[in-house]
């Protein structure tokens, strides 16, 4: 399941929002692959804007890390911001959904708060 929050902002001004709200809730920003200009400067330009912001919630990511080394393959976060149909798109797998993949039942309710998060932070950056 993805999580999808739509606005009529501007990819710039949502990223930076995005960026803030997640720092004021404790995530860290761990990077920001701007994919419309690598995949230009390629020579494989698409033609809307992309970019991926990639967040960590520390306590999280430690505590499910301790009990399964095999979840770094879906960490960070990654919150896509495009455009599409004249509106702006957040969007992210959801961490519940996710969690399903390594077979951890004890942590869906951590990654159930962590996803009710990431959905605010999403929520915030668009308002």
């Amino acid at each position: 399941m993805l999580i999808n929050v739509e606005t009529t902002k501007g990819i710039e001004e949502v990223r930076s929002r995005l960026e803030e709200s997640a720092k004021a809730r404790g995530f860290g920003v761990m990077s920001v692959h701007e994919v419309t200009n690598i995949l230009e400067s390629k020579g494989f330009p698409i033609d809307y804007g992309c970019v991926i912001v990639e967040i960590c919630q520390p306590k999280a990511a430690s505590e499910v890390l301790s009990k399964n080394p095999f979840i770094s393959t879906a960490m960070p976060c990654r919150v896509a911001i495009f455009e599409k149909d004249g509106k702006t798109v957040l969007s992210t797998i959801a961490p519940t959904e996710m969690i399903k993949m390594y077979n951890e039942p004890g942590l869906e309710d951590l990654a159930k708060k962590v996803e009710d998060q990431i959905r605010e932070i999403m929520e915030e950056a668009v308002r």
